[in-house]
């Protein structure tokens, strides 16, 4: 069985991650099907409360092609599972001004449920945007320099 590993590389470039979360998704028989063939996005999700739970928005799961009428909405809303304390704790943060949920990973268990990692995060602005370029860059050039001697 190959190891499932999606990533958003786009949030860690865009937010500053305050603390992060490992998330159980409900999840259709479909969904999660088409996640075990690594036929699945979350470049576009968001997460958001509604009456105290964390829902994703916009996350993609790719219809699974040998299912009959019975298949999924590829975008519709994913409930997240998480316990009572840690919803409290990011929903006091999320109404403070400036943070936001946004899914970083999505993988599969070693118990075979998938999983999404979420992180609290703070947007960046242009110049932290500027410096993680430069970041990495640099590291980019000493590996290189490493590499050639």
């Amino acid at each position: 069985m190959k190891k499932i590993n999606i990533q958003n590389k786009k949030a860690k470039f865009e937010y500053e991650f305050i603390e992060k979360f490992t998330a159980g998704l409900k999840l259709l028989g479909t969904e999660i099907k088409s996640i075990r063939e690594g036929k699945a996005s979350i470049k576009e999700g968001y997460c958001t409360f509604e009456n105290d739970e964390l829902f994703i928005y916009n996350m993609h799961i790719t219809e699974y092609e040998n299912a009959s009428f019975t298949n999924h909405e590829p975008t519709r809303k994913r409930k997240l599972l998480l316990n009572r304390r840690e919803l409290d704790k990011m929903k006091k943060k999320v109404n403070e001004k400036g943070f936001t949920i946004v899914p970083t990973r999505l993988f599969i268990s070693d118990k075979g449920f998938a999983k999404l990692n979420i992180a609290l995060a703070k947007g960046k602005k242009i110049y932290d945007k500027r410096e993680s370029i430069k970041r990495k860059d640099d590291k980019r050039k000493i590996d290189r320099a490493l590499k050639d001697m």
